[in-house]
């Protein structure tokens, strides 16, 4: 694939993630957010591969990148599903 089809791909699936997460209700971002880090884990193993030393340097340093910004996608988005859910619970009262 050239790089005009992989831009214009990249784009497209850019508009079309941001189209379907602005018609998501409220309520089910917490669950989406979840999802999305599974994703994620997904794009880890495939850095991961990527960044293996059967590739050119260039291929290895971007896979490492993709691997540290995939990383803190996955610790950030399960510590603010976290402290989303701990908004749902009810708070005991002062004693």
């Amino acid at each position: 694939m050239d790089f005009i089809t992989s831009l214009f791909v990249f784009m497209l699936s850019t508009f079309i993630g941001m189209d379907v997460i602005r018609r998501v209700s409220r309520l089910l971002h917490t669950p989406l957010m979840s999802l999305t880090n599974a994703i994620s884990a997904i794009a880890i193993v495939g850095a991961i591969i990527l960044a293996g030393p059967q590739h050119d340097r260039t291929s290895t340093v971007l896979g490492a990148i993709a691997v540290f910004a995939s990383t803190t996608n996955i610790i950030s988005g399960f510590l603010i599903t976290d402290r989303m859910l701990k908004m749902f619970k009810r708070k005991e009262a002062a004693k």
